[in-house]
C-alpha cells in the first residue's frame, strides 16, 4: 500500500458485478452475453421485498482483496454484499426502494474484528473506578479519597487500570496505601494487565487472607519481610480470593455498562468482537440482543476449565451458528503478564533472578485438558505470554492432535508476546494461530527488555517473524486491557514507536509488518481465527456488510496520523451503529 490511488477500471468492475451474478446464481447465459443480462439479474436480486437494499456510492473502497483492491460502490441486500464495483454500474441497479448513501469519496474499509476482548470487564469499569493513566501512588489514592465520599461506610469501591510502570518508583501498591484513605471501605483494584490487583486491609480482612493463609496453586499472595500480606494478589487463583467477597452486579448494572462498551466499539470502527467474558455477561449480550442494541457481533468464549459437561452444556445454550452472538472457543490462561513478572519464562527475568514466572496450571494436567476437549470438537486458545508458557501451549496442542487425529482445528494462542526462537516454526507446523495484540507492544516497550534482556527481546512481540514462517496472524487489543482503538495497532505495527514517536526506527525495527500485512490480520485474519472467513474482512459479495468509513485514506498518510484518524461510521450488517456527529 503505497498510497497509489488506482481507479478500477470498467472491465474490471464488470468482472466483479459478473462474479458477483455467479456466486449469487443469477446468471443463465454465457458469460459473453452478459451485459445486459447480469445487471437485470441483480437488479432483480436487490429488489426482494424481503431486504432493504442499499447503494453505498462514492467512495475510495479498499476490499482487502489484493488481486482487485479497490472500488467505488458496494450494493447490500439485507445484511449481505450483494456488488462491489464502479458507481455507474451498481447504481444502474438502484430504484425508488433502493436506499442510497453517499460515501462522498471517504476511504472505507472492512470493519476491524477485533479478536482478543473482555466486553464484560470493560462494562464493569466504565461504571467502576477507573485509575488508567494515574502517574504516582498519590494520584491513585486521591481518585479512591474521591469515590470513599460518595459511598456508605463498608461499600466496596472496585475497579483498575492503574500501571506501576508509569510510576516514579515503579513499585507496586500496597495496602497500607489504600488504607490511608478508605479506612472504613473495602477496595480492590486490578491492575492495567488483569494479572494483578491490589486490596486494603479491610478487603483482605472480608476475604479471610492473613499471613497463615496457604498460597493458591497458580498464584501468589504478595508478603512483606514480617510475612505478612502486602495487598498484592498475584494472578486469578489469588485474586479470586477477595474477588468472590465482592457483591455482583446486578443485570440492569451489567447491561448498563455493556452497553457503554458497545458503544466505544462502535466508535472506533469495531464491527466484530472474540470475547472473554463471564457467562453472565454473555446473557447480557442475548438480553441486548432481544432489545435491538447489540451493535456489534460476538463471539464468546468458554472457559476452558470448565467440566467438559457444562461446556458442553454452554456452547448447546449459547449456540454456534448465529451471526450475531454465538460461543467459540475454550480460553485458558497458562501464565501470567510481563509487567508483573508473572508471564512463565524458560529462563529468570533480567532484572529479578528470583524469579521466572507463574504458571497456573502443572503441563500434565494442561495436556491432558487439551487432549479431552479437543476430542470434543472444541477449538482451543490459551493466554500465553512466556517463552515458557508458549512452548508448554504448543506441546498441548501438539500432544491433542497426536491423540485425536487431524481435522481443521485452529487452535491459538493469545498474545505470543515472547517466544523463543525454535518454537516459531513449531507454531507453523502446527498450524496455530498467533491471536496477538499490537497494541501491546508500543505500551510494553518501556520496560520489556529491562524484564527480558536484549536476546530475548528478539523474539518478542515479533510479528514479521511469525509471518515469515508462514503463521497465520490474527489482531487485537486485549480491551480492556488496551483501549478499543484499532488505530493504536496499526501505528505499532508500522513504526514500532512510543505513541509521540520514537526511538527512531522503531523498537526491534525487524518485527515491522505493512499496512496491507496489519489490516489483514485485523480482519480476515481474525475472522479466519473464528472460523469466518467468507463472511467477514474483506468486501465482497456474499460477506457481511460489515464496514467502516474513515476521516482519513489509511494508505495516503503518515503512520504518526493513524491514530487521529477518526470513524465517521460503522456498519455492521448494512446497519449504522455510529456516526459521527
Amino acid at each position: 500500500m503505497n498510497g497509489a490511488q488506482p481507479r478500477v477500471a470498467r472491465g474490471a468492475a464488470r468482472r466483479i458485478v459478473r462474479r458477483v451474478a455467479w456466486s449469487f446464481g443469477l446468471l443463465t447465459v454465457s458469460c459473453g452475453a452478459a451485459g445486459v443480462a447480469h445487471l437485470a439479474a441483480l437488479r432483480a436480486a436487490a429488489q426482494t421485498p424481503a431486504a432493504q437494499t442499499t447503494l453505498y456510492r462514492n467512495g475510495r473502497i479498499y476490499t482487502n482483496i489484493a488481486a482487485e483492491p479497490w472500488a467505488h460502490a458496494i450494493l447490500v441486500r439485507g445484511e449481505e454484499i450483494i456488488a462491489v464495483g464502479e458507481d455507474d454500474e451498481l447504481s444502474a441497479l438502484a430504484d425508488k426502494n433502493t436506499q442510497v448513501v453517499d460515501l462522498e469519496q471517504h476511504f472505507v474499509m472492512p470493519g476491524f474484528n477485533d479478536a482478543h476482548v473482555h466486553i464484560g470487564a470493560a462494562g464493569e469499569g466504565w461504571l467502576a473506578l477507573r485509575t488508567v493513566g494515574v502517574q504516582s501512588v498519590a494520584e491513585m489514592q486521591k481518585l479512591v479519597a474521591q469515590a470513599v465520599a460518595g459511598k456508605k461506610e463498608g461499600e466496596w469501591i472496585t475497579g483498575g487500570g492503574w500501571d506501576h510502570t508509569m510510576w516514579p518508583e515503579k513499585k507496586f501498591p500496597t495496602r497500607q496505601q489504600l488504607d490511608a484513605v478508605a479506612p472504613k471501605n473495602p477496595v480492590f483494584l486490578v491492575h492495567i494487565s488483569g494479572h494483578v490487583a491490589v486490596a486494603n486491609s479491610l478487603a483482605l480482612k472480608l476475604a479471610g487472607v492473613t499471613a497463615s493463609t496457604a498460597e493458591p496453586s497458580g498464584g501468589e499472595i504478595e508478603k512483606d519481610s514480617g510475612g505478612e500480606p502486602t495487598g498484592m494478589l498475584k494472578e486469578g487463583s489469588a485474586m479470586r480470593l477477595v474477588e468472590m467477597k465482592i457483591p455482583p452486579a446486578t443485570p440492569e448494572q451489567r447491561k448498563k455498562g455493556i452497553a457503554i462498551a458497545f458503544a466505544d466499539l462502535a466508535k472506533f470502527g469495531v464491527t466484530s468482537a472474540q470475547d472473554n467474558s463471564a457467562w453472565e455477561d454473555f446473557e447480557a449480550y442475548r438480553a441486548l440482543k432481544g432489545e435491538g442494541k447489540l451493535t456489534v457481533r460476538i463471539t464468546e468464549w468458554l472457559p476452558f476449565q470448565a467440566p467438559l459437561e457444562r461446556l458442553e452444556q454452554m456452547r448447546r445454550d449459547g449456540g454456534t451458528s448465529d451471526p450475531w452472538l454465538r460461543t467459540g472457543a475454550l480460553k485458558m490462561v497458562t501464565d501470567g503478564a510481563l509487567g508483573s513478572r508473572t508471564a512463565a519464562m524458560l529462563a529468570p527475568y533480567s532484572d529479578d533472578a528470583k524469579t521466572s514466572g507463574i504458571l497456573t496450571l502443572e503441563p500434565d494436567k494442561l495436556t491432558a485438558l487439551a487432549i479431552e476437549r479437543d476430542k470434543a470438537g472444541f477449538q482451543l486458545n490459551f493466554h500465553a505470554i512466556g517463552d515458557r508458557a508458549n512452548r508448554i501451549s504448543l506441546d498441548a496442542f501438539e500432544a491433542a492432535a497426536k491423540a485425536n487425529g487431524p481435522r481443521d482445528r485452529r487452535d491459538r494462542i493469545e498474545h505470543a508476546q515472547v517466544v523463543a526462537p525454535e518454537d516459531f516454526p513449531r507454531f507453523a507446523r502446527l498450524q496455530v494461530i498467533a491471536s496477538m495484540q499490537p497494541s501491546h507492544q508500543t505500551t510494553d516497550m518501556r520496560w520489556a527488555e529491562q524484564r527480558i534482556g536484549a536476546q530475548r527481546a528478539k523474539g518478542a512481540y515479533a510479528w514479521a517473524t511469525m509471518q515469515k514462517f508462514g503463521v497465520r496472524l490474527a489482531f487485537g487489543t486485549d480491551y480492556d486491557v488496551e483501549p478499543i482503538s484499532p488505530f493504536r495497532g496499526l501505528y505499532a505495527c508500522v513504526t514500532r514507536e512510543l505513541p509521540g514517536g520514537g526511538p527512531p526506527g522503531g523498537w526491534e525495527p525487524q518485527e515491522k509488518i505493512s499496512l496491507a500485512d496489519c489490516i489483514r490480520a485485523y480482519t480476515s485474519g481474525s475472522a479466519y481465527g473464528e472460523f469466518m472467513e467468507g463472511k467477514k474482512g474483506e468486501l465482497k459479495a456474499g460477506e457481511f456488510a460489515d464496514f467502516v468509513v474513515l476521516s482519513a485514506d489509511l494508505t495516503k498518510i503518515d503512520p504518526h496520523e493513524y491514530t487521529s484518524t477518526k470513524v465517521l461510521r460503522t456498519v455492521v450488517g448494512n446497519r449504522t451503529v455510529y456516526q459521527a456527529q
